[in-house]
C-alpha cells in the first residue's frame, strides 16, 4: 500500500513516525511487549550530537534492534536511544537531561522529558505509560497517542463510507460541469460547486490517509479501497484551477489557490460565493451567476496520448475550450508539436467526448 506524501493534514515527520510504529513492525511489537509487561519506557528515535549531549549515564550498545531487546532494556530505569532508522539500539538506561526551560504541557516526569527532548533534538520520542497503559508519540511540538488497531480500523471504515458518498456526488457535479463546458453555459456557481466538492473529498481522503499510516499492515485492504476512491482527485483539482484562474493576475497560480481553498472552513465549502472568491472568480459577471469559460485543460486531459506539455501548448494557442472545439485539423496542426496524427486524435476524441456528454445529459 502506498501512502501518498503530503496528502494529509498531519506533518510528514509524524506520518513517517506513525508508519515506523504501525502494527506489523518490529518496533510496534517491542512497544506492545512493554505495555504487556507494565514497565513503561522512553525511546528516542534518532541519535546525533544533540542527543548525546543530553544523555547522562547508561551504557553504549550499538547492537541490532529487536523487539525482545527493547522489552528487556525497558525494564531498567532510563531511556533507550535508537538510530534514526530504528535498526540499531545505540544507548540504553540513559538519563535524558533536556533544557528545563523548554515549555511543556505534560505533568508526568516521563512525558515531560519526552516532550522536551522531542522539541530540543528534533527527533521523535516515544513514551510508554505504565500507569495509563498508553503509547504517546512526541514529534516536534506535537503529541499523538496510538490507538487500538481495531478502533482505528472501525474509524477508517466509517471514513471510507463517507468518502464513497462524497465521491459519488463529486462525480455527478463534475460530469454536469463537463457538459456545461462543452455547451459554453458555465457559471461561477457551477465551478465553485465542483471546487468545493473536490476540496471536501480531498480532506476526507487526508484523514483516511493518516489513519492508514497508523494502521500499517492491518490496513492493507482498506488502503486498496482508499486508493480507488481518491484516484485522480489531486489531478482534477489542479486541472479545474488551471481552467478558470486568471493567470494574468498576481498570486493566481495553482498552488496558491489550492492553499486558499484549504483554509476555508468545512461548513463553507458548499457556499459558492466563498469558494469563488478564493479561486478568483468572485468579481466576474454578476456574482455567482456570472458566465465563465474554461481554457480547456480538463477536456484535453480526457484525450488519450496527449501529454501535459502538448495540452498546454494547445491551450496557450487557442486560449479557450470553445476555440479548441471549433478548431479544424489544420488549425490544430499549427500548434508546435501537434502533427497530423495528434490533430486527428484531438479532433476525434473531443467530438466523441462531446457527443457522450450530451447523450448522458439529455437521453
Amino acid at each position: 500500500m502506498v501512502i501518498e506524501q503530503g496528502l494529509n493534514p498531519i506533518d510528514d515527520k509524524l506520518r513517517a513516525t506513525l508508519m515506523a510504529v504501525a502494527p506489523g513492525t518490529e518496533l510496534r511489537d517491542g512497544l506492545e511487549r512493554i505495555l504487556r509487561g507494565r514497565t513503561g519506557g522512553l525511546i528516542v528515535l534518532g541519535f546525533d550530537q544533540a542527543v548525546e549531549d543530553i544523555c547522562s549515564g547508561g551504557f553504549v550498545l550499538d547492537v541490532p534492534f529487536s523487539a525482545t531487546r527493547l522489552r528487556e532494556l525497558a525494564k531498567m530505569d532510563g531511556a533507550v536511544v535508537l538510530d534514526s532508522q530504528g535498526e540499531r539500539i545505540v544507548r540504553a538506561a540513559v538519563q535524558l537531561l533536556p533544557d528545563p526551560a523548554i515549555p511543556t504541557t505534560e505533568s508526568g516526569t516521563r512525558h515531560r522529558t519526552a516532550e522536551r527532548v522531542a522539541k530540543q533534538t528534533g527527533f521523535p520520542v516515544i513514551s510508554v505509560s505504565q500507569s495509563m497503559n498508553i503509547v504517546a508519540l512526541y514529534v516536534g511540538a506535537g503529541r499523538h497517542v496510538l490507538e487500538d488497531p481495531e478502533d482505528l480500523a472501525s474509524r477508517t471504515k466509517q471514513a471510507l463510507a463517507a468518502l464513497e458518498r462524497y465521491r459519488d456526488r463529486l462525480d455527478d457535479v463534475s460530469s454536469t460541469l463537463a457538459t456545461l463546458e462543452l455547451e459554453d453555459l458555465v457559471t461561477v456557481r457551477d465551478v465553485a460547486a465542483v471546487a468545493g466538492r473536490l476540496e471536501m473529498v480531498w480532506r476526507i481522503g487526508a484523514e483516511i490517509n493518516a489513519l492508514l499510516a497508523e494502521l500499517g499492515t492491518e490496513g492493507r485492504l482498506l488502503g486498496l479501497q482508499y486508493e480507488e476512491l481518491i484516484a485522480g482527485v489531486d489531478t482534477d483539482r489542479r486541472l479545474l484551477i488551471r481552467d478558470y484562474i486568471d493567470v494574468t493576475q498576481p498570486g493566481q497560480d495553482v498552488d496558491t489557490v489550492l492553499a486558499a481553498l484549504g483554509r476555508i472552513e468545512s461548513n463553507d465549502l458548499l457556499d459558492a460565493a466563498t469558494v469563488a472568491e478564493q479561486i478568483g472568480l468572485a468579481g466576474q459577471g454578476t456574482g455567482v451567476d456570472g458566465a465563465v469559460s474554461p481554457r480547456g485543460f480538463r477536456a484535453l486531459a480526457k484525450v488519450p496520448r496527449i501529454s501535459s506539455a502538448i495540452a498546454e501548448r494547445i491551450v496557450d494557442h487557442f486560449q479557450s475550450l470553445q476555440r479548441i472545439l471549433a478548431a479544424s485539423h489544420e488549425d490544430l496542426q499549427a500548434v508546435e508539436g501537434v502533427g497530423e496524427q495528434r490533430a486527428k486524435n484531438v479532433r476525434e476524441n473531443l467530438s466523441r467526448i462531446a457527443e457522450m456528454a450530451l447523450m448522458d445529459r439529455y437521453v
